[in-house]
């Protein structure tokens, strides 16, 4: 079968390798749509994420087709349309036309999306139901989210609206994005472009000068720097991309704040497989019912190393619009 792999001097290159059997518990999935996220880059690029890398072929999720099963896989069939945050727990990555996953991790697609609306689902929408739930949110608790209008900012923002949650502050860097954000149920004093001076200032004033109760950080780096400032003493500060700074983790330490890790990696560590098709399953009724829709989606081409290093820089450099990248796999 055709993949994208990493070669011997750890750089992407087209390939070929057998197509997988699946075992007993598993099936086999044809891909038809892959998602990329920030981790696929980050895998090549930070050292404490290379060592995520438990196969050659990158690729954490998918939308796909049963095509074969195991003798003890019970309640999938062939020809079941199916999605599933693969994670490590597959034979290998999404950057594939097939792979082998344990049934249990798998869940239904639901009926009224797209493969390729799908695959833009289970690893943003499993993080962002991971903050609301461990999160625990009082209804009077202001909230930062950085980078709001990223796969995880979007599907938490829609989740936390659906729930009636309101005290919320979103930052964005476009005018597309701000659109988003207004569409998804947000008012405009509720959203402040970090691209413009003075972000610290103009997030301090939009909260009434008051410091936040709860900063969601989804950019990392100096925006780590400033969420961090803008911490309550005694606040939670949500960790989603293990990129925070010399400086943000001395600030949080000196307020004493409480600081929730989110990783879906985890689960899959103690083979807690029903945390996956569980809440993909509950995300996958939310979309059905209409609770939430599903992501804005840009195709960035088909399987193929030139696509994903397309993908890569655009993730890297912020170029993504509020769209979540997807692959197509023919």
């Amino acid at each position: 079968m055709k993949v994208v792999m990493l070669n011997k001097h750890g750089q992407l290159e087209d390939g070929s390798i057998p197509k997988p059997i699946p075992k007993d518990h598993e099936v086999l999935i044809q891909i038809k749509a892959s998602g990329f996220n920030p981790i696929d880059y980050q895998m090549l690029e930070n050292e404490h994420k290379r060592k995520l890398i438990s196969s050659p072929i990158l690729g954490r999720e998918l939308a796909g087709i049963v095509v074969d099963k195991g003798a003890q896989v019970l309640d999938l069939q062939i020809g079941d349309e199916v999605f599933c945050a693969s994670g490590s727990m597959g034979s290998n990555g999404t950057y594939a036309e097939f792979i082998t996953v344990p049934e249990a991790i798998v869940a239904v697609k639901p009926k009224r999306i797209s493969f390729e609306e799908a695959a833009a689902v289970p690893s943003a929408a499993l993080t962002a139901l991971q903050i609301f739930n461990r999160l625990q949110i009082s209804p009077k608790d202001t909230m930062l989210i950085t980078g709001a209008t990223g796969g995880v900012g979007s599907f938490l923002v829609k989740i936390l609206v659906a729930h009636k949650i309101k005290n919320i502050m979103a930052t964005v860097g476009s005018e597309d994005s701000t659109k988003l954000l207004l569409n998804m149920g947000l008012k405009e004093n509720q959203i402040v472009n970090y691209k413009l001076p003075n972000l610290r200032d103009n997030l301090l004033k939009a909260n009434n000068n008051q410091p936040f109760d709860i900063a969601i950080d989804l950019v990392g780096n100096e925006i780590a720097e400033i969420t961090a400032e803008l911490l309550k003493i005694n606040g939670t500060y949500v960790d989603v991309t293990f990129m925070n700074t010399t400086k943000s983790r001395e600030t949080l330490f000196n307020k004493g704040s409480s600081i929730l890790n989110i990783s879906n990696y985890a689960h899959s560590m103690t083979k807690n497989y029903a945390y996956y098709k569980d809440n993909l399953q509950r995300i996958a009724e939310m979309i059905q019912d209409g609770t939430i829709s599903p992501p804005s989606y840009k195709i960035v081409g088909k399987l193929s190393t030139e696509t994903v290093l397309e993908a890569h820089r655009m993730l890297k450099y912020n170029q993504t619009n509020g769209n979540k990248l997807i692959m197509i796999h023919e």
